[in-house]
């Protein structure tokens, strides 16, 4: 068997631009591996299409523009140059003319080129953003390898390339945003009054992990990340690096106003209480509220907790009475009673400087302590009750952000692998992995020729990645009654389930076994699916 692909390109008035073979395929022999398009011969396929299409669109382009539009004479040739382009299907060459100026109009310059009209940028947008997408998901190298082996990119892709779009992209992406400003409440409380009844609370939880700094190695610096809870609205992400972000404010507002803030809906921000966050939260709405996370009160209390334990085995009376002096600081902080407690915890901090104990972590405990009081003295303006709001179903703690954190810091930034960022390479960085968090259900699984070989490349490093690519396919499988695929979709299952053990943690998304419940209670009738299933499987559906 022999195929023929035929490119066939008319112009609008009907003459002939193209008429190429495109892909010629020899099928002698019928075996599991010839059958269909291959990979490799769809890889050239895609890319013989486009260079022939945009060659055309940029000739029809030039042919437009060759003659003077004042006068209707043909303008004089300078000269020829080659303009490249890089597409998502193959990097394209294109001839380039320099024509010269009509003389009956004025210009600034003798000579222009007409493609640079047409290709204002020499990277196409659609190629941009997956690179950016993939970037910010896995390293660099690894997104390279990825786009040459699934996508015609051309051989000169490499690691650098790929950084600098993603930097540009986080760039344009930051032109976008509105100057800082000290404050965004606008209007008076009269006008507040007349507005519609807000559809709820936001609740926006910030939170910080630190990175590895490039140009200090032997330093970290830190990346804020946030998250934007609305009551009926969609979550929305946000992250920067301080140091070098000149306008924070304006990006927390512009997230906010996307979920339709009003100045009547109540705002609640909950952090650290770091001190670089009290006056990043401040400004936003008159109903704003910001209270003290309870997660990192409990965490300091507990490393308390653990000292207080070790001292047993040395002053069992004096520990005794320090873990009863710790319960009860506990308890005036969960109501609320900053006051009392600030009183408890520097007597405690007093006892400890006079103990005379063998305990040899005696110092770092009357430390920790010391450093406790001075955390709760900044914050206790911002410590609310904690116990009513909980009675309230009201949120009281940012641990909805700490998957957050895990996600864009830890795992990008691959904190275990002791990766190291400039501070302006992280900031940008982060500017796309937030974007790309907001999106996990634009991963078209109908594209499963670059789906499923990307899987494959991701599931050894990134096994989350993976199955998040492999549900999307099965997703989409199982929505459109795609029968012809179930057997894919069902190995896509059974993949999902092999990795599901090395994730340790799903953080933003379903676990494997949720997953798989909420496919049976949607396509529990799909019985050739699910017979697939378990042919493959072994077992009983």
């Amino acid at each position: 068997m022999r195929v023929e692909i035929q490119l066939r390109i008319v112009s609008d008035d009907e003459t002939m631009l193209c008429d190429d073979a495109v892909l010629r395929l020899d099928r002698a022999e019928h075996r599991l591996a010839t059958l269909g398009v291959s990979l490799a011969e769809a890889k050239t396929l895609l890319a013989n299409v486009q260079n022939r299409l945009v060659a055309a669109q940029a000739a029809d382009h030039v042919a437009r523009h060759r003659s003077c539009p004042a006068c209707g004479r043909p303008r004089p040739i300078k000269g020829y140059e080659t303009v490249v382009f890089r597409t998502a299907f193959g990097v394209v060459r294109l001839p380039s003319l320099r024509l010269v100026h009509c003389r009956c109009q004025a210009a600034n310059r003798r000579t222009f080129c007409p493609l640079t009209g047409l290709l204002t940028e020499h990277t196409a947008p659609e190629l941009l953003y997956l690179e950016s997408k993939w970037a910010s998901l896995v390293s660099y190298g690894l997104t390279t390898d990825l786009l040459k082996e699934v996508l015609p990119v051309g051989t000169t892709a490499n690691a650098s390339t790929i950084r600098n779009h993603l930097h540009k992209v986080a760039r344009r992406c930051d032109a976008g945003l509105g100057p800082e400003q000290v404050g965004f409440i606008d209007g008076c409380p009269a006008d507040w009054k007349e507005l519609p009844v807000p559809e709820g609370p936001i609740v926006v939880g910030l939170d910080g992990g630190y990175v590895r700094n490039w140009d200090d190695r032997k330093a970290s610096f830190e990346v804020i990340v946030g998250k934007s809870v609305p009551e009926n609205r969609e979550h929305r992400y946000f992250g920067c690096v301080q140091t070098v972000d000149n306008r924070p404010k304006r990006r927390i507002f512009e997230v906010l106003r996307s979920q339709g803030l009003q100045m009547n809906q109540d705002l609640v921000f909950l952090t650290d209480g770091g001190d670089n966050l009290h006056a990043l939260v401040d400004g936003f709405s008159p109903c704003a509220e910001h209270y003290l996370d309870w997660f990192h009160i409990t965490m300091s209390l507990t490393v308390l907790g653990q000292y207080a334990k070790g001292l047993a085995h040395h002053n069992v009376e004096e520990a005794t009475a320090m873990q009863t002096a710790l319960e009860r600081i506990k308890w005036r902080l969960w109501h609320g009673d900053a006051r009392e407690a600030l009183i408890r915890i520097e007597d405690l901090a007093e006892d400890l400087d006079v103990l005379e104990s063998g305990y040899p972590n005696l110092a770092r405990f009357a430390k920790a302590t010391a450093e406790f009081a001075t955390y709760i003295r900044s914050n206790r303006a911002i410590i609310p009750n904690y116990g009513e709001r909980r009675r309230n179903d009201e949120p009281i703690s940012t641990a909805f952000v700490e998957s957050t954190v895990n996600v864009v810091v830890d795992k990008r930034f691959a904190k275990k692998q002791q990766m190291q960022w400039s501070k302006v390479g992280a900031h940008r960085m982060v500017q796309i992995h937030t974007r790309i968090l907001a999106r996990p259900t634009e991963i078209d699984g109908n594209a499963y020729y670059l789906l499923d070989p990307a899987a494959r490349w991701l599931e050894g490093r990134y096994p989350l990645a993976a199955t998040l690519l492999r549900r999307a396919m099965i997703e989409d499988t199982l929505d459109g009654a795609k029968s012809s695929r179930y057997k894919h979709a069902a190995r896509h299952l059974l993949e999902c389930l092999a990795v599901a053990p090395t994730i340790g943690d799903f953080e933003l998304f379903e676990t494997h076994d949720a997953f798989t419940a909420r496919l049976r209670a949607a396509h529990g009738r799909k019985a050739g699916f699910w017979s697939r299933y378990a042919e493959i499987a072994g077992s009983k559906p």
